[in-house]
């Protein structure tokens, strides 16, 4: 079975924790969710 994680809100923190989840574990399924048409991104 595999690893999922669910992240719930798409501002500067979830897609943050959402990448650092997923380069801990490369198999890790992420799914983010959000409200708004566009997520955060700072490169």
């Amino acid at each position: 079975m595999s690893k999922k994680l669910l992240v719930v809100g798409g501002g500067a923190g979830g897609p943050s924790a959402a990448a650092k989840a997923k380069r801990l574990d490369q198999d890790l399924e992420v799914t983010i969710l959000q409200a708004g048409e566009h997520v955060s991104y700072a490169a």
